[in-house]
């Protein structure tokens, strides 16, 4: 630990509201490591395979789209989808995507159909996709191969929104690729499940329900809604999520109602919270904010003061109306909707792993999960943070039953199940020397898991799985 990285540990321990007796259990035996739990079989459970990082559009909110992408170009090669065929017999579903659009793979199908051969009954085969090159051929090659499952993704139903936020998108492509499907399974009599991914955004988040309630009417049985992750400085303003966890803000509600009682006005803090001389009522504001530090440490509660402050609370109530009549329309129309969290969890949990999950890339290199699937630049808490990639091997050189049983992935995967990092965004020391680091080697927990600032397994972010 470098002396920096010492120093923000002391100043978390006696400054900020994180409890030292947290520390270090990320060392502790899983105790869910020697039951049936899909992370501790011995194949994986959920394989997500990405066919191509190729696309035929140029999102805005994409990663390949961002100046710092550093996304490599290129396709899977039969021979790295066949050396998963050992693993597919155990596998309960299989997701053929990545960073890219599946439908430019010629030898999609080929896979659809070997993997189908393999898998075993009630297991299911699916991928998202833009739908572009979705027409009658193609969606009846799809439904012959045996395809269970598509998520088209779909962010708005005006035309105008439609094509800004999906450069090369129209809105009738989609109601094209969905018509194409709906033909396609009443030819072959399947029960192939067609549905959308809305990616939800401060300017198009009042358009969900009525996008919901198209989609619902073109045959679409099931939506999935994920907040935005910017990977551009100028679609930090533009996220309709709150960074305070709800554990935070209910920890800071009885205080906030207190200091407004009492005439505190927090903003003085933050003037004077370093100066050696200070009034008595800036001293009388500095000892209610100690208070408060003490509690929330009692408790191992993380908050951040100044978001607390900042949060948006009109907006907050207004994305829960919205959440509220976008259900309304779901029970109505009989869709299975999957929404996301306005505020993180603090009751984390990561689906990726919980549920047994590898992500191989399309060069063989096999992950654990979507964050740390790709190197790539995002912005966390308004500030540029660094994410690299995080291979646990290739499947040139070894065999996927190797590699998920390699004690090294083993042991990452029981340490994101204890749960036991900080919660990044509630930190008052953001940005610290740990995620905003170029390289990331451990948390001030000294976890080595980059979980600390996964809004993933907060409830934010949603993907088909």
């Amino acid at each position: 630990m470098t002396p920096g990285q010492s120093n923000a540990v002391k100043r978390l321990e006696d400054y900020f509201a994180v409890a030292p007796a947290t520390q270090g259990r990320a060392n502790e035996a899983c105790p869910l490591e020697n039951s049936d739990t899909p992370a501790f079989r011995e194949y994986p459970s959920r394989l997500f395979v990405e066919t191509t990082t190729r696309c035929n559009l140029k999102c805005r909110m994409c990663v390949k789209q961002s100046g710092d992408g550093c996304i490599r170009e290129g396709d899977i090669s039969p021979s790295v989808f066949a050396a998963l065929e050992p693993a597919l017999p155990h596998v309960e579903a299989l997701v053929l995507n990545g960073i890219g659009e599946p439908l430019l793979h010629t030898g999609l199908e080929d896979f659809i159909r070997r993997a189908k051969e393999l898998m075993p009954a009630g297991s299911w085969v699916g991928f998202q996709s833009n739908g572009l090159l979705l027409d009658n051929d193609r969606a009846d090659s799809l439904v012959r191969a045996g395809l269970d499952r598509i998520c088209l993704s779909m962010d708005s139903v005006c035309p105008e929104t439609f094509r800004e936020i999906r450069e090369g998108g129209e809105v009738r492509d989609l109601e094209n690729a969905l018509f194409a499907l709906q033909t396609a399974k009443k030819r072959h009599g399947t029960d192939l499940k067609a549905g959308i991914e809305f990616v939800l955004m401060r300017d198009n988040a009042h358009e969900l329900p009525a996008a919901l309630r198209w989609a619902a009417a073109k045959g679409v049985s099931f939506a999935i809604i994920t907040h935005l992750l910017p990977y551009d400085r100028h679609h930090v303003d533009r996220i309709a999520y709150d960074a305070n966890t709800d554990e935070a803000v209910e920890f800071f509600r009885p205080w906030r109602e207190r200091a407004e009682r009492e005439g505190i006005d927090f903003n003085v803090y933050f003037k004077v919270r370093w100066n050696y001389l200070r009034s008595p009522e800036e001293q009388r504001v500095v000892d209610f904010v100690s208070e408060i530090q003490a509690d929330a440490r009692s408790r191992e509660i993380f908050f951040h003061l100044k978001n607390l402050m900042a949060r948006d609370e009109r907006w907050i109530e207004d994305l829960g109306s919205i959440f509220r009549e976008a259900e309304k329309v779901a029970k109505e129309t009989g869709l299975e909707l999957s929404l996301p969290e306005a505020t993180p969890k603090s009751d984390r949990k990561c689906d990726f792993v919980d549920k047994g999950s590898a992500f191989v890339s399309w060069d063989g290199e096999v992950h654990n999960c979507y964050f740390l699937w790709h190197r790539f630049n995002c912005y966390f808490s308004g500030r540029k943070k660094y994410v690299n990639t995080r291979p646990f091997g290739n499947l040139s050189g070894r065999g996927i039953r190797d590699i998920w049983n390699d004690p090294v992935f083993v042991a990452f995967r029981r340490d994101v199940l204890l749960h036991e990092y900080p919660f990044c965004s509630n930190c008052n020391l953001v940005p610290c020397e740990y995620i905003y680091a170029e390289e990331f080697e451990q948390d001030c927990f000294t976890n080595t898991v980059p979980c600390g600032d996964c809004f993933w397994c907060m409830g934010l972010f949603r993907c088909m799985q």
